[in-house]
């Protein structure tokens, strides 16, 4: 089993498990056309990480990608970044920027 992780991606979890859950529990040859061709910028994020986790199970463990599958796939809140904006009559608004942990797991499939 092959691991990667990232931290603080400047993206919400509920937007990444919008497209987590297109993938979750496919092949990893019919998971990177789909992470491709989607517009979002979730899927450009999540598709970098997949990467990381097939060429750490072909390096670090020998498998083969054509067998790899996607184990577990999970999107975590992070920190919240606090921001400020100009608001009416000199005052500010503050909001949060969210931010999300992802990892994946893949694991070679027998037959």
């Amino acid at each position: 089993m092959a691991v990667a992780r990232t931290k603080n991606v400047g993206i919400s979890d509920y937007k990444l498990r919008l497209v987590m859950d297109q993938i979750r529990g496919k092949m990893v040859n019919d998971a990177v056309p789909v992470l491709r061709y989607l517009t979002s910028p979730a899927a450009a994020e999540i598709l970098k990480i997949l990467n990381a986790a097939t060429a750490n199970a072909e390096h670090n463990d020998l498998q083969s990608r054509d067998d790899l599958k996607i184990v577990r796939i999970t999107a975590d809140k992070a920190t919240w970044v606090r921001r400020f904006r100009p608001k009416a009559r000199g005052r500010v608004g503050a909001f949060d920027r969210p931010t999300t942990n992802i990892t994946i797991e893949v694991d070679e499939v027998t037959d």
